[in-house]
This record gives structure tokens, C-alpha cells and sequence, in this order.
């Protein structure tokens, strides 16, 4: 593969800077009708997912909630760092994965402070990866650090404030230990969720912990070499046996995001409930679970569209073409998409 293949267009005034009110009234570009492989998507609204949903169905949504990662401390020489927090490492010692920027001076067991000239953290080696640091937190108890000092992490290329950080949040969010959102599941009301229950469907849970692939666009040519980083997921297993149940039944499991899709086929693929998963999905996977996915529109040049591309193939191009043309609003803060996965 070359990167031109996960690349496209994206234009500026499209990537969406607040998320839109109500939650369900986002668009919803839909594409699930695989009797005519070349038919035209439809354009509906979230508000509208009840009517793709039928009795059996199982939907999986990760629970995940988003921590406020984000910090912004200085060097004793006065230098400023931007802190984000990806994930506890060691729980005994205050050890977490951080990525630090500018990183490139940083010396082990510099210490760096908060706006309130506090001891914050204490940094450590560089992982293997290269990219992140492990550091040592100072002064307590974590959750009142970060609410203290931190900010909700939004992605860089949202450049606007955001006013209700639990916007940034879905409804149905727990266990606080996210450095972003998954953001597909951010559309959903209490009401949309009660009405996909009405109809006959289940609403089952998984954890994934999202983290730094989140931030990170692929940079070597060839978009398979890629290191992509390893994440913690749990998948409940009666979230797993109403996914085998609702095949057996010839119903259909819908992932609500890439990162429920990705604990579901990292649980099936290794065998394993719970762990830590380098699952990289690229075209040619063999699919054991999702069937149906909901999702946000993608930047270019990411693992994400590696993975819709293996789930529908080139056709995400033409698909993108046509939410660019008709003006669908991108990224975290934007429209979505309902994928059924294509075997052609």
C-alpha cells in the first residue's frame, strides 16, 4: 500500500469546532444496502438509527470515559510543556505513559511544575516507542491532580474552546482513564438509546482505553509498516455471548466506533476477554464479529481509515466525496456514518 491510499481532501471549514444540540441531530450518512454495491448512500440523521435497528440486533458501545489529560506545566527554567497523560502505568509508584511536548530537552528526573508552581511530575525514560515518556506523578492523588490542572484533550485540530466538557463525554460513559473520546458514541441521547432497546435490541458494553493512535497520523510510506500502539480492552463476556447468540439468530452485531470494533475483534482474534491488543486492522482482516458500524468521518492518513477500508473496501472514497460535497461536518465534533461491512 502507499499512503496516497488513505489520503483525500479534507477541507478546513468542514472539520466541526463544537459539538451540535441535541446530540441525535447530527447527520448520518448511511450505506447498508449491499444488494446494489454501486447504490447511492442515504442522508439521515442519528436520530434516525432506531429504523436500521432490528429486533436481535446487538449494539456495542465502549463505556470509556475521557480524563482531563491535558496539562500545562514549565521547566524550573520557566520553558513551558504540554502534558498529556496517556495511561497509568503503575498504580503503586504513580507511573504513567506522557506525552511531552517539546520533549526533545527534557532531562530523567527533571521535575516540572503546574501553573502554581506545585511539583507535578518527574520524568523518566523515554518508552520504546520513542514517542512518550514515562513519568513519575507528584502530589497525591491523581483524579484531584488532573482536576485541578487539567483540561479535556481535545484533538489539535479543534482550535475552539469548548464551554460543557461533558460534551465531550457520552451519556452512557464510566471508568475514567481515556485520553480521548470515542467519539461515535458521543450522538447518543438517553431517548435514542431507550428507543434502540424498544425495538427489540440489546445495548451491550466493552472497554477500550483510548490513547495515543488517536493523535497520531501516519508518517512511513508504506501505511502497513506503521507501529501502531498497543491499547488495554475488556470485553464483558456476556457482551460476547449476546454477540455469538445474536449471530446464531442471523441478527447482526453494530459497533458503535472503531474502538468498540476493536476490543470485539481483538477479543475474538486472540481468545482473549481482556488484555492489551496491537490489533493494527488493514485490508484483508478477516472479520469475526462486526457486522455493522457506526462512525465518525476520519482524518486522512490514519489507522482508522485503514480499518474502514478493510470493512467496506474503496468505497469509504466515494462515500467521503460524497459527505465532502454535500458539506457533512468532520472529525470528533461531526457527522457520522453507518457502515455494513462489505465482503465483495
Amino acid at each position: 500500500m502507499h499512503l496516497s491510499d488513505i489520503d483525500y481532501d479534507l477541507p478546513q471549514h468542514l472539520i466541526a469546532q463544537h459539538p451540535i444540540e441535541p446530540r441525535d441531530a447530527a447527520r448520518l450518512l448511511v450505506d447498508i444496502n449491499l444488494n446494489t454495491p454501486h447504490g447511492e448512500p442515504v442522508h439521515r440523521h442519528v436520530s434516525d438509527f432506531v429504523e436500521f435497528v432490528r429486533p436481535g440486533d446487538v449494539v456495542v458501545v465502549n463505556h470509556t470515559r475521557v480524563m482531563p489529560a491535558r496539562v500545562i506545566l514549565h521547566r524550573a527554567s520557566g520553558g513551558g510543556v504540554e502534558a498529556l497523560l496517556l495511561e497509568e502505568k503503575d498504580a503503586n509508584t504513580a507511573m504513567w505513559e506522557t506525552l511531552l511536548r517539546p520533549g526533545g530537552k527534557l532531562k530523567v528526573g527533571e521535575i516540572l511544575y503546574s501553573s502554581d508552581d506545585t511539583e507535578f511530575l518527574q520524568v523518566g525514560e523515554r518508552t520504546k516507542a520513542g514517542d512518550t515518556f514515562l513519568v513519575r506523578l507528584l502530589g497525591g492523588n491523581v483524579v484531584d491532580q488532573l482536576t485541578k490542572y487539567g483540561s479535556m484533550p481535545l484533538p489539535p485540530y479543534i482550535t475552539e474552546v469548548l464551554q460543557d466538557a461533558e460534551r465531550y463525554q457520552t451519556v452512557f460513559s464510566h471508568d475514567q482513564k481515556s485520553s480521548a473520546a470515542p467519539t461515535a458514541g458521543l450522538h447518543f441521547t438517553p431517548e435514542l438509546l431507550q428507543r434502540i432497546r424498544d425495538v427489540g435490541a440489546a445495548i451491550c458494553e466493552v472497554e477500550l482505553v483510548v490513547g495515543l493512535d488517536t493523535f497520531k497520523p501516519i508518517s512511513v510510506d508504506n501505511p502497513l509498516d506503521h507501529l501502531i500502539h498497543t491499547e488495554s480492552y475488556r470485553v464483558p463476556l456476556s457482551t460476547m455471548t449476546a454477540c455469538n447468540d445474536a449471530h446464531s439468530s442471523g441478527a447482526r452485531v453494530i459497533a458503535i466506533g472503531t474502538t468498540a470494533t476493536r476490543a470485539l475483534e481483538s477479543a475474538a482474534k486472540f481468545g482473549q476477554l481482556e488484555g492489551r491488543t496491537n490489533l493494527f486492522i488493514t485490508p484483508g482482516f478477516e472479520w469475526k464479529v462486526v457486522d455493522m458500524m457506526m462512525t465518525n468521518f476520519h482524518m486522512p492518513r490514519t489507522t482508522l481509515l485503514l480499518m474502514i477500508q478493510s470493512f467496506i473496501g474503496t468505497r469509504w472514497r466515494e462515500l467521503y466525496e460524497e459527505a465532502v460535497a454535500r458539506e457533512y461536518r468532520m472529525l470528533s465534533f461531526g457527522d457520522a456514518m453507518l457502515l455494513a461491512r462489505r465482503t465483495d
